[in-house]
């Protein structure tokens, strides 16, 4: 410990003498990206509310960031059974997102979440190939119908879509571009069930009672995710 205090006092005395910052020893540089940040989105299909314990990465440098993202995710509850949960739109939104700064490009994205209409707690395992790395710096040019202009753009949210059976899918979205999926991936049952440090071991919200009527009426159609 003394001989990194010597050497960061060091580097501010040098950096001092040029005008340069000074990079703390103790973290990881900045990731180089051609924009401040990634991010990741959270989605759930209609009625099918969920309650996002703690979503985890592991970036290509293979540093570890904890409980990046979490709560709820976007979802759509519409009156009188008038949405269909079945399956996932073929153009999926970037969902709830939280940026992910100071994170470098995803290698692993660890997701444990509740199924809050079973309910039942599930853990799941989302790897990212290095295509999907690839495609998350690749800019392209984009036609955007809000302001009817051409612009430089990157899909740079990793959205994941959470059902029930433990069920995720995650895609690679951005504004303006047309969603590229990354896979389809199977959890598993968390043993310990809800987070008992973060829920005191409950289950966090109830079902809105759109969802409730929902699955009074229909069930959960666990095979079409």
């Amino acid at each position: 410990m003394k001989i990194l205090l010597l050497a960061f006092s060091l580097l501010v005395f040098l950096a001092g003498c040029t005008g340069q910052p000074v990079q703390d020893p103790l973290r990881p540089p900045p990731p180089d990206l051609p924009y401040r940040t990634w991010q990741i989105g959270l989605l759930a299909p209609n009625y099918m509310e969920v309650w996002v314990e703690s979503v985890d990465v592991l970036d290509q440098r293979g540093i570890g960031y904890y409980r990046v993202h979490g709560g709820v995710s976007s979802i759509q509850n519409p009156p009188d059974n008038r949405g269909d949960p079945r399956g996932w739109p073929a153009r999926p939104g970037v969902g709830a997102t939280r940026p992910m700064t100071g994170i470098d490009l995803p290698e692993m994205v660890f997701v444990r979440w509740q199924s809050l209409a079973e309910p039942q707690t599930y853990r799941v395992r989302i790897d990212i190939p290095e295509w999907v790395r690839q495609e998350l710096v690749t800019p392209h040019s984009a036609f955007c119908r809000l302001d009817g202009q051409y612009h430089t753009l990157y899909r740079r949210t990793v959205t994941v879509g959470l059902a029930p059976g433990g069920i995720a899918k995650a895609w690679l979205t951005g504004a303006c571009l047309e969603p590229i999926e990354i896979g389809r991936f199977v959890g598993s049952i968390h043993p310990d069930g809800p987070d008992e440090g973060r829920t005191n071991g409950r289950y966090a919200l109830p079902l809105a009672p759109e969802a409730q009527q929902y699955i009074d009426s229909h069930g959960i159609p666990f095979d079409s995710w």
